[in-house]
């Protein structure tokens, strides 16, 4: 079964140009195009992608503001996005995280990349980059233990799956994690499984916000 895509994008050649790329894989199949925001959110509501391919800067709507109504809507539970961007700032990839995104690619990145990008995050993983991701998140979040909610999630993690989510946090696989704590990767998967569903978190990139914010996970270094 193909990988269904969104393509959203001002510029009518990045919108080509990633269709070209998307096309070669021969197990994707660009769904459609928007120009703006809203017209990207009024499309993934129509179509059901697997995978949207978000731009920031947009006219009508932002690509922050669309992804964030995309992944706030329970019947689009099923389509993620991956930011797409021309800008490596600070604050554009820890909105968008925290919009609900999937992963954050920068425009110069590879054919294969944005290809691999795609098919990661429809098999329900995320692109967590360790060196813009966790750095970014430890920067802006919360001071840990300021929210009561975050703290009441906290609470509802086993002692296994704060590990698993302080593993996560780091930038490890299901695989790594397994060899990290002793345990098979099935086993640490369903720990993943079970933590996300707990503190309420829609993928493994919401998983990792969260371990941020509520302290599961210090600061890493430069």
């Amino acid at each position: 079964m193909s990988i269904r895509v969104v393509l959203a994008d001002d510029q009518a050649l990045i919108r080509e140009g990633f269709r070209a790329i998307l096309a070669r894989g021969g197990d994707v199949e660009v769904v459609g195009e928007a120009a703006d925001g809203r017209a990207a959110v009024e499309l993934v509501r129509r179509t059901r992608p697997d995978v949207v391919l978000m731009d920031i800067r947009m006219p009508v709507l932002d690509g922050l503001a669309a992804t964030a109504q995309i992944c706030t809507d329970p019947k689009l539970s099923g389509s993620r996005v991956i930011i797409v961007t021309t800008y490596e700032l600070d604050d554009y990839v820890f909105a968008a995280l925290r919009a609900g995104a999937s992963g954050f690619l920068l425009k110069d990145l590879e054919p294969e990349e944005l290809r691999r990008a795609v098919a990661t995050v429809a098999a329900g993983d995320a692109l967590l980059a360790p060196s813009v991701t966790r750095r970014l998140i430890a920067k802006f979040a919360s001071v840990p233990g300021r929210d009561p909610i975050l703290r009441e999630r906290l609470g509802s993690l086993t002692d296994r799956e704060r590990e698993v989510t302080a593993l996560a946090a780091k930038g490890l696989g299901n695989a790594e994690i397994a060899t990290r704590l002793g345990i098979s990767p099935t086993t640490a998967k369903t720990h993943v499984s079970r933590a996300m569903s707990k503190v309420g978190a829609r993928d493994r990139a919401q998983l990792v916000v969260f371990a941020y914010e509520s302290g599961v996970a210090s600061a890493p270094g430069p």
